[in-house]
């Protein structure tokens, strides 16, 4: 059961309506995140701008990649069911591919670049080591993308925290839980 008050669409704040009929519209729903986050009608704008500003800069299977390896990380059982379904769905990633990601890995050399250094900054707090952002620089990530990928490993931490914080329970399928990754020998 959720710990914090998550409205029905129709029980949102009056000053999150027009937020949430925008979330509707791309999404065909208003998923349980963003009834929660319509509890907080500046937060959620808020964060609809950045996300909007974000998708014209990340390419979308980037963007579920990315989100996959946090939630995963993060130990996020909604995030993890939202960003599967959508990495399945709107994103076209295999199932293979998922795990993978799950695991902060990828078959493509230049996501998994995006992977490791995101999950990286999260596990360092942005303290990455220099060889990091040297191999998402190999893998042509320029310092504007560098930005970008910060921006989007804090945006999912921060839905990872709120989702664990409350208890959100998921509103798509869950996953099953996956095997820590080995350690690199």
């Amino acid at each position: 059961m959720a710990r914090l008050a998550i409205p029905t669409r129709d029980d949102a704040p009056a000053e999150a309506q027009a937020e949430l009929d925008a979330v509707h519209a791309r999404l065909g729903v208003v998923p349980a995140l963003y009834r929660l986050l319509s509890t907080a009608p500046d937060i959620l704008a808020g964060f609809q701008s950045f996300s909007s500003h974000l998708d014209r800069v990340v390419d979308v299977k980037l963007r579920e990649r990315l989100a996959l390896a946090l939630a995963q990380h993060s130990a996020c059982d909604y995030s993890l069911a939202a960003h599967n379904w959508l990495a399945i769905n709107t994103a076209r990633i295999s199932p293979d591919e998922i795990a993978r990601n799950r695991q902060g890995v990828s078959s493509d050399p230049v996501y998994a670049a995006a992977l490791r250094f995101a999950v990286a900054v999260a596990q360092t707090k942005g303290h990455v080591d220099d060889g990091v952002i040297a191999a998402a620089r190999d893998a042509g990530f320029s310092d504007a993308d560098l930005v970008a990928l910060v921006a989007l490993t804090a945006q999912n931490l921060f839905t990872n925290m709120l989702n664990s914080l409350a208890r959100t329970e998921p509103d798509f399928p869950r996953c099953a839980a996956l095997a820590p990754p080995e350690p690199a020998s």
